[in-house]
Protein backbone atom coordinates (compact mmCIF):
# COMPACT_ATOMS: atom_id res chain seq x y z
CA UNK A 1 0.00 0.00 0.00
CA UNK A 2 1.38 3.21 -1.20
CA UNK A 3 -0.60 6.41 -0.50
CA UNK A 4 0.07 9.33 -2.52
CA UNK A 5 -1.09 12.43 -1.19
CA UNK A 6 -1.02 15.23 -4.30
CA UNK A 7 -3.53 17.07 -3.59
CA UNK A 8 -5.62 17.63 -0.53
CA UNK A 9 -8.95 16.98 -2.37
CA UNK A 10 -7.56 13.42 -3.98
CA UNK A 11 -5.67 10.96 -2.43
CA UNK A 12 -5.02 7.22 -3.94
CA UNK A 13 -3.41 4.14 -2.46
CA UNK A 14 -2.49 0.70 -4.29
CA UNK A 15 -3.72 -2.70 -3.12
CA UNK A 16 -2.20 -5.66 -3.84
CA UNK A 17 -4.16 -8.82 -4.63
CA UNK A 18 -5.19 -10.34 -1.14
CA UNK A 19 -8.41 -10.25 0.72
CA UNK A 20 -7.23 -8.04 3.23
CA UNK A 21 -7.09 -5.04 1.40
CA UNK A 22 -10.78 -4.70 0.43
CA UNK A 23 -11.23 -3.81 4.21
CA UNK A 24 -7.74 -2.01 3.97
CA UNK A 25 -9.71 0.27 0.88
CA UNK A 26 -12.79 0.74 3.52
CA UNK A 27 -10.42 2.39 6.33
CA UNK A 28 -8.72 4.35 3.82
CA UNK A 29 -11.85 5.92 2.44
CA UNK A 30 -12.71 6.00 5.93
CA UNK A 31 -10.04 8.69 6.84
CA UNK A 32 -10.28 10.72 3.70
CA UNK A 33 -13.98 11.05 4.69
CA UNK A 34 -12.87 11.95 8.13
CA UNK A 35 -10.46 14.77 7.13
CA UNK A 36 -12.37 16.44 4.48
CA UNK A 37 -16.02 16.46 6.81
CA UNK A 38 -18.09 14.12 4.46
CA UNK A 39 -19.82 11.98 6.70
CA UNK A 40 -23.67 12.72 5.69
CA UNK A 41 -23.50 9.88 3.02
CA UNK A 42 -20.34 7.75 4.48
CA UNK A 43 -22.20 4.87 4.87
CA UNK A 44 -23.34 4.60 1.40
CA UNK A 45 -19.60 5.31 -0.05
CA UNK A 46 -17.99 3.11 1.82
CA UNK A 47 -20.78 0.16 0.85
CA UNK A 48 -19.59 1.24 -2.41
CA UNK A 49 -16.22 1.13 -2.10
CA UNK A 50 -15.76 -2.35 -0.84
CA UNK A 51 -18.06 -3.46 -3.68
CA UNK A 52 -15.91 -1.98 -6.18
CA UNK A 53 -12.62 -3.57 -4.60
CA UNK A 54 -13.92 -6.42 -4.32
CA UNK A 55 -15.04 -6.63 -7.73
CA UNK A 56 -11.66 -5.70 -9.15
CA UNK A 57 -10.34 -8.66 -7.01
CA UNK A 58 -12.29 -11.19 -7.74
CA UNK A 59 -13.05 -10.05 -11.34
CA UNK A 60 -10.17 -7.25 -12.72
CA UNK A 61 -7.08 -8.14 -11.35
CA UNK A 62 -4.59 -10.77 -12.85
CA UNK A 63 -2.25 -13.15 -10.64
CA UNK A 64 0.72 -10.61 -9.21
CA UNK A 65 -1.27 -7.37 -9.82
CA UNK A 66 -3.06 -5.18 -7.80
CA UNK A 67 -5.89 -2.26 -7.89
CA UNK A 68 -5.73 1.51 -7.45
CA UNK A 69 -8.28 3.40 -5.08
CA UNK A 70 -8.87 7.37 -6.12
CA UNK A 71 -11.25 9.65 -4.04
CA UNK A 72 -11.29 12.81 -5.10
CA UNK A 73 -13.82 15.60 -3.61
CA UNK A 74 -14.54 18.43 -6.17
CA UNK A 75 -15.38 21.43 -5.47
CA UNK A 76 -18.95 21.08 -6.36
CA UNK A 77 -19.19 19.04 -3.22
CA UNK A 78 -19.18 16.04 -5.54
CA UNK A 79 -17.66 12.51 -4.14
CA UNK A 80 -15.34 10.52 -7.28
CA UNK A 81 -14.58 7.28 -6.02
CA UNK A 82 -12.30 5.22 -8.75
CA UNK A 83 -11.11 1.47 -8.69
CA UNK A 84 -8.71 1.25 -11.09
CA UNK A 85 -7.88 -2.40 -12.04
CA UNK A 86 -5.47 -4.37 -15.60
CA UNK A 87 -8.02 -6.91 -15.99
CA UNK A 88 -10.04 -7.69 -18.89
CA UNK A 89 -13.43 -7.66 -19.07
CA UNK A 90 -17.02 -6.06 -19.42
CA UNK A 91 -18.16 -4.31 -16.57
CA UNK A 92 -22.29 -4.86 -16.17
CA UNK A 93 -25.24 -5.52 -13.69
CA UNK A 94 -26.36 -9.12 -13.43
CA UNK A 95 -29.41 -10.48 -12.82
CA UNK A 96 -29.07 -12.67 -9.88
CA UNK A 97 -31.62 -15.50 -9.35
CA UNK A 98 -33.24 -14.85 -5.40
CA UNK A 99 -31.51 -18.13 -4.43
CA UNK A 100 -28.01 -16.52 -5.83
CA UNK A 101 -25.58 -16.04 -3.06
CA UNK A 102 -23.39 -13.63 -5.26
CA UNK A 103 -23.92 -11.14 -8.31
CA UNK A 104 -25.49 -8.15 -6.32
CA UNK A 105 -22.34 -5.70 -5.72
CA UNK A 106 -23.00 -3.46 -9.00
CA UNK A 107 -26.62 -3.24 -8.03
CA UNK A 108 -25.63 -1.79 -4.80
CA UNK A 109 -23.75 0.13 -6.06
CA UNK A 110 -26.08 2.04 -8.65
CA UNK A 111 -28.95 1.97 -6.34
CA UNK A 112 -26.69 3.95 -3.94
CA UNK A 113 -24.57 6.19 -5.66
CA UNK A 114 -25.96 9.02 -7.98
CA UNK A 115 -23.88 8.51 -10.72
CA UNK A 116 -21.40 5.68 -12.08
CA UNK A 117 -19.69 3.89 -14.99
CA UNK A 118 -16.52 2.10 -16.49
CA UNK A 119 -13.54 4.06 -18.09
CA UNK A 120 -11.04 2.62 -20.40
CA UNK A 121 -7.65 2.41 -18.93
CA UNK A 122 -4.54 0.50 -20.85
CA UNK A 123 -4.62 -2.43 -19.58
CA UNK A 124 -7.90 -2.93 -17.91
CA UNK A 125 -10.70 -0.46 -16.70
CA UNK A 126 -11.64 2.16 -14.66
CA UNK A 127 -14.89 1.55 -12.33
CA UNK A 128 -16.47 4.57 -10.75
CA UNK A 129 -19.07 6.10 -8.77
CA UNK A 130 -19.97 9.50 -7.64
CA UNK A 131 -22.07 10.99 -4.58
CA UNK A 132 -23.04 14.54 -3.89
CA UNK A 133 -21.96 15.08 -0.35
CA UNK A 134 -22.79 18.99 0.27
CA UNK A 135 -24.58 21.41 -1.36
CA UNK A 136 -22.00 23.82 -0.91
CA UNK A 137 -18.64 24.70 -2.21
CA UNK A 138 -15.94 22.85 -0.88
CA UNK A 139 -12.46 24.65 0.84
CA UNK A 140 -9.99 23.60 0.18
CA UNK A 141 -7.57 22.82 2.86
CA UNK A 142 -5.15 25.47 3.16
CA UNK A 143 -6.79 27.88 1.15
CA UNK A 144 -8.86 30.56 1.19
CA UNK A 145 -12.62 30.59 -0.43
Amino acid sequence: MNAQPRDPRTRQTFYRRDRRSVRLAREFAHEALTDWATAERSDDVLLCVSELATNALLHGVPAGRGFLLRLTLHTDGVLRVEVHDSGPGEVRIPEPTPEAEHGRGLLLVAALADKWGVGERSPGKIVWCEFAVRGDEVAVPGRLR
